[in-house]
């Protein structure tokens, strides 16, 4: 009876709007444990919290970074009055924080200020102080200027980008901790902080790395699952892994994974693999490794990669001999599956019995409502970020993480900017990290394909996407449908996550884990404490479902449930194939294949 807690984090947020949801970003500056200051395993939590793991939408443009600054202007000019009434205000904080007699104190979890000297040390309480005052004055006049929520919410989103980057703890003096390392190292840690800002500038577009993943060999210790690739085209290698079990079930299971990452978060060590859990839990499994394009195949676009889905279930079957598969989608590649369905429906075609969603978006128009990114996605703005992609033909992994890291850049950015260049740390070796630094490039069809979903929502809105010119309605699909969801995703907030179960009707199982994005999926049994809550997705909205199900908590991972759901929906037992793949299809390598090295 633990959901009160569930309920606590799921159902107490502001709902006046998109703005009162993502505003107040400088007020709220402090409030995620940024994991400086030399803690790595608060800064491999925070980074693992905030991994390119997403549905790649539009980036940030100078032009937009500009109306951004226009809109705070705006605010400031709104209403002089209140302007001069909050500078007064400020003022007067200012005052108490020389005399000694403020009690401005940062966020509890603003790790930014967890040295002691930050309350110990007269001089940095007062510097820390003076900063606080001066980030919560310019938010309160945004607050309280009466321009409209959007302007308010990139308002806010600008004043963020410049508090941020202006933090005491950002600065060598103004850090305790990099003093102290000067004394203790006599200034060594700079000379590696400088080495490290040079490498950065001339290897990481100079943005600080967030890994050295450098001890992480793929398909050496990542991705080492047992497997064999059985199918190979210019756009896929259908990877089949090889069963643990004397007997599997019949039903195979076909993974389509985002094209923005490579497929192996599924399988990045034993302990926390998916894929291993999967064939351990007597499921055959088949997972295509999408290849990195180039700008030769700029011209693929959502048909082809739903072609490319149905060519490799039509694959799974034959050397199954399977009538029909289950499928499982994540994030972008769920976006892909869902186009797939609705053009097997439209066909009359049940090759599909059963899907499973991970931290996946159907309702584009619903998730842009919790997304900082919802602040930019202007008419205008899509059209000119589907011209740009059309014209340049790719659009980069790099360009992704760069436009990721300045919407989040107390998360990416200056927390290792304090830890690789103040302290002169390395940047953590970790394999999640290590994984989300292998990015992979976006055809600019495909990207001007996704930028269409994002304007049209046509999963929501019926007729509005063709596939291979025939119209797609979501409506007519039928299957089996689990969808899971992150507590604390932002990327895929899970309030959009419970309305793709809708789509799929109230007989879908929806899971809300307490977790990030890349956390939900990645949630292997015993891995810290972890929760969740599994129930039908039987109420018209997230927040009514969340209160209805608060008592449904449970501890632990959720991979054991969805166990059960998708053995009791995988068919008959087997004997399991002595060998991978058959006669028409026969190994073509080990897994993890070839196109998952292609940088």
């Amino acid at each position: 009876m633990v959901t009160k807690k569930v309920a606590a984090k799921v159902s107490n947020r502001p709902v006046a709007g998109r703005a009162a949801r993502v505003a107040g970003t400088a007020a709220r500056a402090g409030s995620v444990a940024m994991g400086i200051a030399g803690d790595v395993g608060e800064l491999v939590a925070e980074a693992s919290r905030n991994t390119l793991a997403i549905n790649p939408l539009v980036g940030l443009s100078p032009r937009q970074v500009a109306g951004a600054a226009g809109s705070l202007l705006k605010a400031a000019g709104r209403a002089p009055a209140r302007t001069a009434a909050h500078y007064g205000r400020y003022l007067k904080t200012l005052g108490g924080v020389a005399r000694g007699t403020s009690t401005l104190a940062p966020e509890p979890r603003d790790r930014r200020f967890a040295d002691p000297a930050w309350k110990g040390n007269p001089l940095y309480a007062r510097l820390m102080q003076s900063y606080l005052a001066t980030q919560r004055a310019l938010a309160g006049v945004i607050d309280d200027s009466g321009i409209g929520d959007a302007d308010k919410g990139r308002a806010h989103f600008f004043a963020s980008l410049v508090t941020d980057a202006l933090a005491p703890s950002n600065f060598v003096l103004g850090n305790p901790a990099a003093v102290r390392k000067i004394v203790d190292t006599g200034g060594a840690n700079l000379v590696q902080g400088l080495q490290h800002l040079v490498h950065d500038v001339r290897h990481n577009h100079g943005l600080p790395s967030q890994v050295d993943a450098t001890p992480f060999k793929v398909g050496e210790n990542v991705a080492t699952s047992p497997g064999q690739v059985v199918h190979r085209d210019e756009m896929f290698e259908l990877l089949q892994f090889a069963p643990t079990t004397p007997q599997v079930h019949r039903r195979p299971l076909v993974m389509s994974p985002p094209q923005v990452n490579k497929y192996y978060a599924i399988d990045l060590s034993p302990d926390k693999s998916l894929v291993k859990w999967a064939v351990d839990s007597r499921v055959q499994m088949f997972v295509v490794s999408w290849r990195n394009p180039t700008l030769e195949q700029r011209h693929w676009g959502l048909d082809d990669y739903v072609m490319a889905l149905d060519r490799a279930v039509d694959v799974a079957r034959r050397i199954t001999g399977s009538p029909d598969v289950n499928m499982w989608g994540s994030c972008s590649g769920g976006m892909t599956l869902a186009a797939y369905l609705g053009w097997l429906a439209a066909r009359g075609d049940t090759k599909v019995a059963n899907t499973t969603w991970a931290v996946c978006v159907l309702d584009t128009g619903a998730a842009l409502q919790d997304s900082t990114l919802g602040l930019f996605n202007t008419p205008a703005t899509l059209r000119a970020a589907r011209a740009r992609s059309r014209r340049k033909g790719i659009v980069t992994g790099e360009e992704m993480a760069s436009m990721f890291a300045w919407l989040r850049p107390n998360d990416l950015i200056w927390n290792y900017w304090v830890n690789n260049y103040l302290l002169g740390n390395k940047p953590p070796a970790f394999d999640i990290l290590a994984w989300n630094a292998d990015t992979t490039r976006l055809p600019g069809q495909f990207h001007a394909d996704l930028l269409d979903l994002v304007e049209k929502n046509p999963y929501v809105n019926a007729g509005t996407l063709e596939v291979d010119g025939t119209p797609i309605d979501l409506s007519q699909v039928e299957v089996g449908a689990y969808v899971i969801g992150g507590i604390t995703d932002h990327i895929t907030p899970w309030r959009a996550c419970y309305g793709t179960a809708r789509l799929f009707g109230t007989e879908t199982t929806f899971v809300l884990a307490n977790a990030g994005h890349l956390q939900s999926l990645i949630n292997p049994p015993g891995a810290g404490k972890s929760f969740h809550v599994a129930a039908a997705a039987d109420a018209e909205d997230a927040d009514a479902w969340a209160a209805a199900h608060a008592g449904a908590r449970q501890e632990g991972s959720w991979w054991p449930h969805w166990r059960g759901w998708i053995q009791a929906r995988s068919g008959d037992l087997v004997a399991a194939p002595k060998s991978l793949g058959s006669r028409k299809h026969k190994p073509l390598g080990a897994a993890p294949g070839s196109y998952v090295h292609v940088k």
